[in-house]
């Protein structure tokens, strides 16, 4: 998830053209293609909301043709071969459908879709990366989840853009 630094993902009306900065930080390291494309590579298949799946549609469909689950309870019928939809409890997504298929399963965007894979522990890592913005109001990245999570900071980096990135592992440390 990116966020601004205070933990917004979206402005109210959903705008994320924040998420481009324009911020220099002389000792960060530089995101390259390469290194996009290396980490791409390392996902077996993917799992978002249905918001999350129509803005990537908009966008420009960066998922390829890795699997996609897409959760939803609204009738939507994807025009892609390795999209489907999922209505289901997210337990029995997880263990029964996607752990025996996929060794890396990435849950992209979407608050409530992270909120709900964290208070359900079925996330064994979390990484957020900050935008150096402050946007005062918007779409919250979490909101009262409602229980304390133990988390283990596996990782901190530092980009030339200003973006720091979290990488955390969910259990008790």
């Amino acid at each position: 998830m990116v966020s601004s630094l205070d933990g917004f993902v979206a402005k109210k009306d959903g705008d994320v053209s924040w998420l481009q900065s324009t911020d220099s930080y002389e000792k960060g390291i530089t995101l390259t293609e390469k290194d996009i494309a290396e980490f791409l590579k390392s996902i077996d298949c993917y799992v978002m909301g249905s918001r999350t799946y129509q803005q990537a549609l908009e966008l420009g469909w960066p998922y390829g043709e890795v699997p996609v689950v897409v959760l939803t309870n609204r009738a939507l019928r994807p025009d892609r071969k390795n999209v489907g939809c999922y209505a289901g409890e997210l337990p029995s997504l997880v263990y029964e459908q996607l752990k025996p298929n996929y060794q890396n399963i990435w849950v992209v965007g979407g608050p409530t879709v992270a909120k709900e894979f964290i208070q359900l522990q079925l996330a064994d890592e979390i990484i957020v990366s900050i935008m150096p913005i402050i946007l005062g109001d918007g779409i919250q990245f979490f909101d009262y989840i409602g229980q304390e999570q133990r988390l283990h900071l596996k990782e901190v980096k530092a980009y030339k853009d200003g973006m720091v990135e979290l990488r955390y592992e969910v259990g008790n440390p």
